[in-house]
């Protein structure tokens, strides 16, 4: 235990002190879960995996003992591992589910590398992953992915394995990894398979969480896409409860109550996603909000606009109510709100772009005479809108975008500094994507396309599944939205709907290429 605390093999993160259980005594294969990396440094990267030789046990064990197992790993230069230039070990704790998130240093900038762990004869999938650019470097492109929004159970994960033939960098999810309502053969669940009672409950506890992300992670495609790319995550409210806002439930329980099934799905999040000791929940409060850099191209500042955020008027969704205006309100808290504006302002990157779960940009789904807002977006939170404007135009970065999920649609906003005048400045772009099955199978439009467009600064508009691909280089941003035409069956195709580049130094003007 020389120089390392016994903090550290709590978290999963230090080598192992001691011996603990033997291998031998596992009797399947525990990487039922896969393998993951996320968080790329210039040196170094942090890896995932959680032990579950039985990931459907009803108990939410994974079908582990309940004692420390050691788990080894290997980084390699190579896929065949024959120049391995880090190893070490984890402890894998039944207090954290099982998982272990090694931080590996010592990794050079802007290379792959490749990497496994190992519990006595049982060895895992390879993994692949790329540090990020050193500071001073300004890389010629980065190549990733944003998605949100995966109902399990509302269809395959197709879009998946597309985005892993994309040969990305880095892959941003951007909320909704599980869901918590109860699933039901002949209600909402789309995939042909029988499930167990233990699964047609809504997810409250700890244990129940714990099952619901083993239940999501024993899909092929999903456990492919985190073996292909390092991955960034953030959270939007079903990795809790829909719709909640800060420590408050909209199904009338307790503040008490909310908080500890809050506490028991912040660590869930963790346990089972390549993430830091530094985003380690303590109880119901968990460091999320972060900065990745890539060199001198961009800075992505991953948000958290759930947990700090004012909860809900009691007209709750609709209408032009004067409280979404409220200057005490904020979507971020004002902690995270002074850290994006110092942010911002520290960045000497081109690009400062923004992960970020609901739609930031005005969407006013009445008309002109019976105006329709919904204050579970940033148009609940006007003057936290308001602020972070205000940051932008005085940090003036070279370049602003934001990187949006939820919406179970595709779509393009200028954002603006005020969407009430029609020759207000355009400060950057918000590009959304849309889900990976949640809606399940989706159309090319829909009864809502008419409200959307009405909008004259939202430029883009479709309901299908899919993802965002994006090539970040000195000419731009371009971002391709690849759809597929259904999620309710295997193996769909994909096609590119449309391409949108945002172009270097012209705030907002998105360049639209035809169908490809």
């Amino acid at each position: 235990m020389t120089g390392v605390s016994s903090a550290a093999f709590l978290l999963g993160i230090g080598a192992c002190p001691a011996p603990v259980s033997a291998a031998e005594s596992l009797p399947a294969d525990p990487f039922t879960l896969g393998v993951a990396s996320g968080d790329p440094l210039p040196d170094g990267v942090v890896l995932w995996t959680r032990l579950a030789p039985t990931p459907l046990d009803p108990e939410g064990r994974g079908g582990m003992p309940e004692r420390d197992f050691a788990v080894s790993y290997e980084v390699a230069t190579d896929e065949r591992f024959s120049t391995i230039v880090r190893r070490g070990t984890a402890v894998a704790t039944p207090e954290l589910g099982h998982s272990v998130h090694p931080e590996v240093k010592g990794l050079e900038p802007g290379r792959v590398y490749h990497y496994r762990f190992r519990v006595g004869k049982h060895v895992s999938r390879a993994g692949r992953t790329r540090t990020a650019p050193a500071a001073a470097i300004a890389p010629q492109k980065l190549a990733f992915a944003s998605a949100s929004c995966q109902a399990w159970y509302e269809g395959y994960y197709t879009a998946y394995r597309h985005m892993v033939a994309d040969e990305l960098d880095a892959i941003f999810f951007l909320g909704d990894y599980v869901y918590e309502y109860a699933i039901r053969a002949g209600a909402n669940l789309k995939r042909p398979v029988a499930l167990g009672s233990e699964h047609a409950v809504k997810v409250r506890t700890l244990a129940q969480y714990r099952l619901r992300y083993s239940l999501t992670k024993t899909d092929p495609d999903l456990q492919a896409a985190h073996a292909a790319a390092a991955w960034i995550v953030t959270w939007d409210d079903h990795e809790v409860e829909n719709n909640y806002a800060g420590g408050v439930s909209q199904y009338k329980i307790t503040e008490k109550e909310f908080l500890t099934q809050r506490a028991a799905a912040y660590q869930a999040f963790y346990e089972n996603l390549p993430l830091r000791s530094v985003n380690t929940p303590n109880g119901p409060s968990a460091r999320l909000y972060r900065t990745v850099s890539f060199g001198r191209l961009a800075d992505i500042h991953a948000l958290d606009t759930r947990q700090y955020r004012n909860t809900y008027p009691d007209t709750n969704a609709s209408g032009v109510a004067q409280e979404r205006h409220n200057p005490d309100r904020s979507i971020l808290g004002a902690a995270q709100e002074q850290w994006l504006t110092e942010a911002l302002h520290s960045s000497r990157a081109n690009w400062n772009i923004l992960a970020n779960q609901v739609l930031m940009a005005q969407l006013d789904m009445g008309g002109a005479d019976d105006h329709l807002y919904f204050y579970d977006r940033w148009d609940g939170f006007t003057a936290s809108r308001d602020r972070l404007v205000a940051a932008v135009l005085d940090a003036q970065p070279p370049n602003f975008a934001v990187l949006t999920g939820d919406l179970h649609r595709s779509t393009v906003a200028e954002l603006r500094t005020d969407y009430d005048d029609p020759d207000a400045s355009v400060i950057g772009v918000e590009l959304a994507c849309t889900s990976i099955s949640s809606g399940t199978d989706g159309a090319a439009t829909d009864t809502l396309a008419a409200n959307w467009l009405s909008n004259e600064h939202i430029r883009l508009y479709n309901a299908q599944r899919g993802y965002l691909r994006f090539d970040l280089d000195k000419e731009g941003l371009h971002a391709d939205y690849r759809v597929l035409p259904y999620v309710s069956k295997e193996n769909a195709p994909v096609s590119t709907l449309t391409r949108f580049t945002v172009p270097h130094g012209e705030p907002g003007v998105a360049q639209q290429s035809p169908l490809l």
